[in-house]
């Protein structure tokens, strides 16, 4: 079977997922968001008590108005995948990695992703020509000079307008299963190299970050040379880092990356301080040995082991079918525990 195949197989698995019941207890939720509500609250109050500046309180009432606002959206969209695509705004119509976008969209669509972006033009834009109105989310940014919303997605329910940056990058990062990156100025390096820091210091779930050339190009093969000789080499980051990014200037190769991360492996979670990986299908006994040996440098106690789901994840009903591994993940090495979820995904 072809890679793309079996990554077409492993995506109709987890629609199967995803077409379990979800359904919530109302009265655990309620008591739950209620106590964090009031915390909320509390803290807000604090606000006075402590003379905060005006211009602060502002800054504060905004950004929680936003994500408020941006989680309201989302929530409507929470059981489909989905990708961030990045990239310049003043790239034309008529450029290799604008068509290429479209092209890469459009084939993400077809296997149910919804596609996010900035939502203004350029690469941004022609995500969502390629993924269509209705597959579309755009997180626009207010400027001092006018940036206004692309046409496809303009009017949409879809279309967040947001003050801040500092919000606007959460929502990419916190909704997406994948960043695929295209050639872009200041804010896209910022936005990827933003996302790498995150996911190399643990402080995001993992998910495949593609960085994408238009054909021939040497964009990102500049910077992937950038981070080999003055990063890597220089001690600033460690040889496993490099496994949190593919460069790749081929669309079907970015496709397959995307969804070939998604073939064995589901999602991670931590239950009491043991990471907790749900897979779509079990490992073969042979591969598990294997994998305990080669990522026990990962490993603070104990080893890799094989379970079902967890008392303390019993929210996510629609999970707890699946099978999982779990061990004490020493919360550092996330270079190396994506080389692991790699491992699963080409031999489970």
């Amino acid at each position: 079977m072809s890679s793309q195949s079996q990554s077409h197989s492993a995506f109709g698995a987890f629609q199967q997922v995803n077409e379990v019941d979800a359904s919530v207890d109302e009265a655990s939720y309620s008591i739950g968001v209620e106590q964090i509500v009031q915390q909320i609250k509390e803290t807000a109050d604090k606000l006075i008590t402590d003379r905060t500046a005006r211009g602060d309180v502002k800054l504060l009432s905004t950004a929680l108005k936003e994500l408020r606002y941006s989680f309201k959206v989302f929530g409507q969209y929470e059981r489909m995948r989905k990708v961030t695509v990045f990239g310049s705004a003043r790239l034309k119509p008529d450029h290799p990695s604008y068509l290429q976008a479209i092209e890469f969209s459009k084939r993400m669509v077809q296997h149910q992703f919804m596609v996010i972006t900035g939502a203004a033009s350029g690469i941004m834009e022609a995500g969502h020509v390629g993924a269509g109105r209705d597959m579309s989310i755009g997180i626009n940014i207010q400027l001092p000079f006018e940036q206004s919303a692309n046409p496809i997605i303009q009017g949409d329910k879809k279309l967040m307008n947001l003050k801040y940056f500092f919000t606007r990058k959460l929502m990419f990062v916190k909704e997406a299963e994948a960043v695929v990156l295209f050639p872009g100025g200041f804010g896209t390096l910022d936005e990827g190299f933003e996302v790498l820091t995150l996911l190399q210091t643990g402080k995001s779930h993992l998910f495949p970050i593609v960085m994408v050339d238009e054909p021939g190009g040497d964009f990102w093969r500049r910077c992937r040379d950038f981070i080999q000789h003055c990063l890597l080499d220089r001690g600033m980051i460690s040889p496993a880092d490099m496994s949190l990014f593919r460069l790749t200037d081929s669309v079907d190769e970015a496709v397959d990356e995307v969804l070939g991360f998604y073939r064995v492996y589901h999602s991670m979670r931590y239950v009491n301080g043991e990471l907790v990986l749900r897979l779509l299908s079990p490992l073969p006994a042979k591969l598990l040995e294997s994998i305990r040996h080669e990522f026990a440098d990962i490993v603070e106690s104990g080893t890799i082991s094989a379970c079902d789901s967890l008392p303390q994840e019993a929210n996510e009903s629609q999970l707890v079918h699946l099978p999982r591994l779990k061990f004490w993940f020493d919360r550092k090495n996330l270079g190396r525990l994506r080389q692991m979820i790699d491992r699963i995904n080409q031999e489970g």
